[in-house]
């Protein structure tokens, strides 16, 4: 299957298509992204609750933390490939429910093939980035271990974060390390995206749907940049926002108790993480259709209207 390469302006493209996603059918698409976000908190829960369960015993904790990792990485692709295929369907004009973002857990819904690419991609993932760190962060692993003792001594002290003064100096490579991991980013993701439309959606194998993603991330390097460029302004944005309405209403609330300020600003700081996701999945299905896939049917017209 071949991709095709698309102009810069399909950064742009995506990222506001993404933004209006669900127009044809919010509960379906907008409730089962919710469902998959609501999922993908479940293991950093379980990892906090057994921070305070477990306060001396870090061996256990570490068999949490690996568990649950293991866990995520065999139980959110194929939820990936749920939430893509439910706004495929919305997309097209066809029947979809929140709970379809599970059908790929049922007999025949392609999970384990959507697990398969999901453990490649991270495996690539830490191939590259472990390159990078290996070829250019000379003492990088051996700062960052000096850094997190620090971190933990003066959390174990008093609570509070460590000083300036208190944290070493970083080797001289982390700029070039970091410099180099976000242009690896950038390329993965975009090929993290169209691979798992590719695997969900086109029905491809693992290793076809990873060439097709590298391959596709190859040709749209450009609008992948923008994308990342405008994603990284509107980010800014949506959390100046958020953190403005989510102090204004903790302020409020708290002039009666703290738990009303809580409950009050919960809603807000809820609501980015949704957007979050809902941009996320928007752009990948997207940026999928517009370099794998043929435009989508629109939807069916009600009986008493024509289109002109």
């Amino acid at each position: 299957m071949s991709t095709r390469a698309m102009g810069p302006g399909h950064g742009w493209s995506w990222l506001a298509r993404a933004v209006n996603l669900g127009r044809n059918n919010a509960r379906a698409v907008i409730g089962g992204i919710a469902l998959v976000a609501l999922v993908a908190l479940l293991p950093s829960l379980v990892q906090m609750l057994a921070q305070q369960a477990l306060p001396g015993s870090p061996d256990a904790l570490l068999a949490v933390i690996g568990l649950t990792t293991l866990v995520s990485l065999l139980v959110f692709p194929p939820l990936i490939g749920g939430a893509l295929r439910v706004i495929d369907a919305v997309e097209r004009g066809q029947p979809a429910r929140p709970g379809d973002v599970f059908q790929a857990f049922r007999a025949g819904g392609g999970s384990g093939r959507l697990i398969g690419f999901g453990l490649a991609m991270t495996a690539i993932y830490l191939l590259v980035f472990g390159g990078i760190i290996a070829a250019f962060g000379t003492g990088l692993p051996e700062w960052y271990g000096q850094y997190m003792e620090v971190v933990q001594r003066s959390m174990e002290a008093g609570g509070k974060p460590p000083s300036p003064d208190q944290i070493p100096m970083p080797p001289s490579g982390l700029g070039v390390v970091m410099a180099l991991c976000a242009l690896a980013g950038l390329f993965l993701g975009g090929a993290y995206g169209i691979g798992f439309g590719q695997v969900a959606l086109g029905g491809r194998g693992v290793f076809a749907a990873l060439a097709d993603g590298f391959a596709g991330a190859l040709k749209n390097l450009l609008p992948i940049i923008v994308l990342a460029i405008l994603s990284v302004v509107a980010m800014l944005a949506l959390v100046l926002v958020v953190t403005i309405a989510g102090g204004l209403l903790m302020l409020v609330g708290g002039l009666v108790h703290p738990v009303l300020a809580a409950l009050l600003a919960l809603p807000v700081y809820a609501g980015m993480i949704l957007l979050m996701y809902v941009v996320m999945f928007g752009v990948m299905y997207h940026m999928w259709r517009d370099i794998c896939a043929g435009p989508a049917e629109p939807p069916a017209l009600p009986g008493d209207r024509v289109e002109l």
